[in-house]
């Protein structure tokens, strides 16, 4: 590995929606786990949240997402148990068909797993860290959140990886899920959880060849606001160095994903020649260690996400993770098959259009005849700009929809639907689209919307994705 590779560009991702303590103070009675937590809207998955974290960090680094040989993504909560995570991802983001592909899903050390990927990689790669886990509400539900965080790797990075450590011992039981179950699951043994914890990250740790007085950042493993800081006790790093990496309290749990988006805030206000250190955890167990090297001011964006969304109560909460009920849902008249949405997946996840060579003119999608000069021609790829604005806009009530869309709004309620006009050169191109993260009744014609990569339904068992846009 090149001693000048490292990371030159960054990207995370929020949900909208927060869940604020005094909510959870108030349901159960008890004192609040976490202060926030950000809560997935129906629409919203490990994998929708990875992609709005690449895309934010290819946009943030200039990089064009045809040059990325390399995609290592880290989640304990891959839509589905067996089936590969990679493919979608990448083809969501524009990746080239050669692109190396690799997921870790076993445990929350999947993090450092991906980091450790992309930056042993030869060329540009990106590693995108993305959770969403769920558990008990009276229990491990009451902390849990979500997020992503992406890191994009190549020659002439701002920040460069020093030095990496592993440690595992055999110690089952601190957080699991087992087989067809939906939510994370502890034993509850408290001392049993802290000790282990403690000392096999900061074992790790203190193996990494830093000079550790001079450590001014650190983000490690953090299912709760304490244990950032148990792990601190063991090492010789002050309070404030571990705060700039501790996000649990304002984001949540959000398993694999907490540290490493504590790792882009605590990279987000270090210091050049300043040194940073992450530290990864996986039940059963085992810790890895990464130590970073500043070499130039790198801008996360961390703070300015953290410190956006908008509050919702505590049952919209739970109905938007789908805690609440159960639908079975049929096909109807929206259901396409997997094969025809296969072969429209560039129009639904890149906005892939057609221009006619002979006028300019643009098709979406890109079949038929040229929409102004008539001609049948060879159509130009082109992808779409993913902002727009809204031409005409309603509203879809309960009921008002497709069989496929009433478990979406039985957790988000009604939703507005609306003819979108993008330009592109010359051209022009207006689609319907579904928007998203916004209350139906405040968008209007004329308003300015951005395209994001979301759940549209599941039938079968497979879930259909596509973009839907949300107000800017």
């Amino acid at each position: 590995m090149s001693a000048d590779r490292g990371i030159v560009a960054t990207g995370v991702y929020l949900p909208r929606s927060r869940l604020d303590g005094e909510e959870i103070e108030a349901a159960w009675g008890t004192g609040a786990p976490v202060s926030r937590a950000a809560v997935p809207t129906a629409d919203e998955d490990a994998l929708t949240m990875a992609v709005a974290a690449g895309r934010n960090a290819l946009d943030s680094g200039d990089a064009d997402a045809s040059d990325v040989d390399h995609l290592a993504i880290g989640t304990t909560t891959p839509p589905l148990e067996e089936e590969e995570f990679a493919p979608r991802a990448a083809s969501a983001l524009g990746l080239d068909a050669d692109c190396v592909l690799e997921a870790a899903t076993q445990s929350t050390v999947a993090g450092a797993d991906a980091l450790l990927s992309a930056a042993a990689a030869p060329g540009p790669a990106l590693a995108v860290v993305s959770d969403t886990p769920n558990g008990d509400p009276a229990e491990v539900g009451q902390r849990v959140g979500a997020g992503a965080a992406a890191f994009l790797f190549d020659e002439g990075g701002a920040v460069v990886l020093a030095d990496s450590a592993t440690r595992s011992r055999d110690a089952p039981g601190l957080r699991f899920r087992e087989r067809g179950a939906d939510g994370v699951e502890e034993l509850d043994i408290t001392t049993y959880e802290r000790e282990t914890t403690r000392d096999l990250v900061s074992t790790a740790v203190e193996a990494l060849d830093v000079d550790h007085e001079a450590v001014d950042g650190a983000s490690f493993h953090q299912p709760t606001p304490d244990i950032p800081h148990r792990i601190a006790g063991a090492l010789p790093y002050d309070a404030e160095a571990v705060a700039r990496g501790t996000l649990v309290d304002d984001v949540g749990d959000a398993g694999a994903a907490t540290p490493a988006i504590g790792l882009l805030a605590a990279l987000g206000e270090s210091d050049p020649s300043s040194t940073t250190v992450a530290g990864f955890f996986g039940s059963g167990a085992t810790a890895v260690a990464l130590a970073f090297e500043t070499r130039d001011a790198l801008d996360t964006g961390v703070s300015a996400a953290v410190e956006s969304g908008v509050s919702i109560p505590y049952t919209a909460a739970l109905r938007e993770r789908g805690v609440v009920g159960e639908t079975e849902v049929a096909g109807g008249g929206a259901h396409v098959s997997l094969p025809s949405w296969q072969r429209t997946i560039p129009q639904r996840y890149r906005l892939e259009a057609g221009q006619c060579p002979e006028c300019g003119a643009v098709a979406f999608p890109p079949e038929g005849a040229c929409p102004d000069c008539h001609e049948r021609v060879e159509f130009e790829t082109v992808e779409l700009p993913r902002t727009g604005e809204i031409v005409a806009v309603t509203v879809i009530g309960q009921g008002g929809a497709p069989p496929e869309f009433v478990e979406f709004q039985r957790r988000d309620g009604p939703f507005a639907v609306a003819i979108v006009e993008v330009t592109a050169g010359d051209g022009s191109a207006r689609f319907p689209v579904q928007l998203t993260d916004c209350e139906p009744d405040e968008v209007s014609v004329g308003d300015r919307v951005s395209g994001r990569l979301r759940r549209i339904y599941s039938v079968e068992g497979v879930t259909r994705y596509g973009l839907k846009f949300v107000p800017e």
